[in-house]
């Protein structure tokens, strides 16, 4: 079978879309990375990722990680280590931060879609990196001075590594009950306690491991509004032995090569990030970039199962069409394209694939303007719109990537599910994704508690002055008024369903809890409509030839016509409110 292949062309073409060239670049901070630039610095990304991180997922899923109690050390897959030490000299994990701190400051928009790339790869190793991301994230806004020099240029460099520890045994989403302990100590603290599910909470690939933990101190109040954020390395600067130690890995469906640890806290030395009892706000600032990433793996997963569903479905033979026309004569079979359910699950893949690819594109673009443009105006709107949409991405993301690969391996069949193929890897990496970092109805409450309230629900009005500007655009080209009438349609009817809901839930709040994730959803699919219809405008200034022209008019209508009418039955069961989930007897169940 062939590689994976990165999607260079179609990255190429969403920065054109997005008008890359015109916000981004346009930048102080950005104008040494023009769109050639760009391109070029994905392209050596993705040769790598494919050349030196691909070989190695087969074999880091097959072998896993070695926990030894002994120790309490993680062991990674052969190759591995070599790989990062490899992934770091080239300048890879450095690429969007800072320079004055050893950063290469790329644009966030060009970091981000060159991650479709790595996860596509190796999921397992990109998770090493994604967790130090958010902790440069974390330190970057709400670290001091002295924590910054200290620490950020040592994780941009990929020399030491970094963790999030949140979640405790009787503690996940729902962090309010933490129980965490951190003494004052003179100028440190000392934390104790257990965090479970750590992601590279212990491992051999960097030098040290510092963990982001969220703890109490004796003061703390109850709930969320007494959790305070600190800074536990692995080694202190001595050289000793700081007392965080991974009490075992978890035995998981998929990630193999990615150590998921209990991490024990016995009085290590912790510094305070910021200021006491406002740990939260720490939290989402790293938790809102990672939401963002595993959104990014539902794509890139997807599209790495779906190459080699294409590649499948053009070789094998089974039946005859249903038309004869279509018929070979020459084989007693025909090639399983020519039949309209094959078609059809290709088609589901890429149009939605492609969608949330573009969805990626635009949120990022939106990252970089809320943190590098000096437009007042601009940096708020980007932000409201980072702000509405991340849940978005997140759970639809998530959950279209999860069912993509599984509408992959069922285009090839038995072959699909068998280990002579990748896509049982995918499916099983990329289940994860639509529980951690929040589960999905978790986004679906953020979306519908927190963010369409917000400022009076001024986030809503400027999505939907970014809907109905494009859907006047779109008009402009006649070719494309089927899609712009079916766009109209169902954002008008996202309008009532957030009317009525809004009105709804104001006198039940548990209705929200009851119809939150059918509508994230049907929200989602306005949003990818929003986003073709973009595309599509894009791809008409292109000559009636162009293979790209006609390949984005052909999956944008199969979206269009097969895709976005799910949103009607969405709003359908929103609709329907809570009656039937909680008027029950749960004797029955």
């Amino acid at each position: 079978m062939s590689r994976y292949q990165a999607p260079l062309d179609d990255i190429r073409f969403l920065l054109e879309a997005f008008d890359y060239e015109t916000t981004v670049q346009t930048m102080a901070a950005y104008q040494d990375f023009d769109l050639e630039t760009g391109l070029s610095m994905i392209d050596e990304y993705a040769r790598f990722c494919i050349d030196v991180l691909a070989p190695l997922n087969d074999p880091g899923d097959s072998i896993g990680v070695k926990y030894d109690p002994a120790d309490h050390s993680v062991t990674m897959p052969p190759g591995f280590v070599d790989a990062w030490k490899a992934y770091a000299e080239n300048g890879f994990t450095s690429l969007p931060f800072e320079p004055e701190h050893g950063g290469i400051g790329a644009p966030f928009v060009l970091a981000t879609l060159a991650s479709e790339v790595l996860i596509a790869s190796n999921k397992s190793f990109s998770m090493c990196g994604g967790l130090a991301a958010g902790l440069i994230d974390a330190l970057e806004a709400h670290g001091s001075e002295e924590q910054k020099e200290k620490y950020l240029p040592k994780l941009i460099s990929g020399e030491w590594g970094g963790t999030m520890c949140l979640t405790e045994p009787h503690c996940g989403t729902d962090l309010g009950l933490l129980t965490t302990k951190a003494e004052p100590d003179g100028d440190v603290y000392k934390l104790s306690g257990t965090k479970i599910w750590i992601t590279f909470g212990e491992h051999d690939m960097t030098d040290n491991i510092v963990h982001l933990v969220l703890a109490r101190l004796p003061d703390a109040p109850d709930g969320t509004r007494g959790i305070s954020t600190f800074l536990v390395p692995k080694f202190m600067d001595d050289g000793s032995r700081n007392p965080i130690f991974c009490g075992g890995t978890d035995h998981k469906m998929g990630i193999h090569a990615s150590p998921t640890c209990v991490m024990n806290l016995e009085g290590a030395t912790g510094y305070l990030v910021g200021e006491p009892h406002r740990g939260m706000k720490c939290m989402f600032t790293m938790m809102n970039a990672a939401r963002l990433q595993v959104g990014i793996e539902g794509v890139s997963l997807g599209h790495a199962a779906y190459q080699a569903a294409l590649e499948f479905a053009k070789d094998r033979r089974q039946s005859r069409s249903l038309d004869p026309k279509k018929r070979d004569a020459d084989h007693k079979a025909d090639n399983i394209l020519v039949h309209p359910d094959v078609r059809r699950m290709l088609l589901t893949v890429k149009s939605t694939t492609e969608g949330l690819r573009g969805l990626v594109a635009w949120i990022a673009i939106q990252y970089d303007i809320m943190h590098k443009s000096e437009d007042a105006d601009a940096k708020a709107a980007a932000s409201d719109l980072v702000a509405l949409l991340t849940p978005i991405i997140k759970s639809y993301g998530s959950e279209r990537g999860f069912l993509n690969t599984s509408e992959s391996m069922q285009v090839m069949g038995g072959a699909g599910f068998t280990q002579d193929w990748p896509v049982e890897q995918y499916l099983r990496d990329v289940r994860i994704a639509m529980i951690y970092e929040g589960t999905n109805h978790i986004q679906a409450l953020d979306l519908v508690g927190r963010k369409l309230p917000m400022g009076g629900g001024r986030l809503l009005q400027r999505f939907a002055g970014e809907v109905t500007a494009q859907i006047e655009a779109a008009g402009a080209f006649p070719e494309l008024a089927p899609f712009v009438a079916a766009m109209g349609k169902e954002a008008g009817r996202l309008t009532q369903t957030t009317m009525d809901l809004g009105g709804k839930a104001m006198k039940d709040p548990e209705l929200v809890g009851a119809v939150g994730s059918n509508y994230l959803n049907q929200f989602a699919l306005v949003t990818l409509g929003h986003v073709w219809l973009r595309q599509l405008c894009t791809v008409m200034a292109r000559p009636a030839d162009d293979k790209l022209r006609q390949s984005k008019l052909q999956t944008g209508r199969f979206f269009f016509e097969q895709i976005l009418p799910e949103a009607a039955l969405y709003a359908k069961k929103v609709a329907a409110g809570k009656g039937s989930m909680v008027d029950i007897d749960i004797d029955l169940l």
